[in-house]
């Protein structure tokens, strides 16, 4: 075991020394919205009662990769399946830097690989949460307008 920061977590995973699946670095890349503990404590006192939100991430494969998509983001679709019942699944064959350019309202990870992920978010979050810094595993630039 070792203790890290989210911070310290995500170059770690950047570097391939741990992984985590694409949940976890979204909420790891959320909590590096705080500098401590102590900060961390007083939001989550903060904004306890004003509730949650359901979310199911619907995947997209493209032609290069895979995008989990959020609610709120323009592609999510309007009924998602949260029991797995119909197990629709969305793809297309562009490519994942196409699909970026071509979108505006954004909150997903991308997923070029099992090592490289980013999150893109430009919706605001609800019920006074915070959105995840948007950082990306490989640094890569999608030129989206976030």
């Amino acid at each position: 075991l070792q203790w890290s920061s989210p911070p310290e977590a995500i170059e770690r995973f950047k570097s391939q020394e741990i992984w985590f699946p694409p949940p976890q670095f979204y909420e790891l890349c959320r909590l590096c919205n705080f500098s401590s503990l102590s900060e961390l404590h007083k939001f989550s006192s903060d904004r306890a009662l004003e509730g949650c939100e359901c979310w199911m991430p619907v995947t997209l494969n493209a032609s290069d990769g895979r995008i989990q998509l959020l609610p709120g983001d323009e592609l999510y679709p309007e009924e998602p399946d949260y029991t797995g019942e119909k197990q629709t699944s969305m793809s297309t064959d562009k490519k994942i830097e196409d699909l970026m350019k071509e979108g505006s309202v954004f909150h997903r990870i991308v997923i070029k690989n099992v090592n490289n992920f980013a999150v893109y978010v430009n919706i605001q979050a609800k019920y006074k949460h915070v959105n995840p810094l948007m950082i990306n595993s490989d640094f890569s630039d999608y030129n989206s307008r976030l």
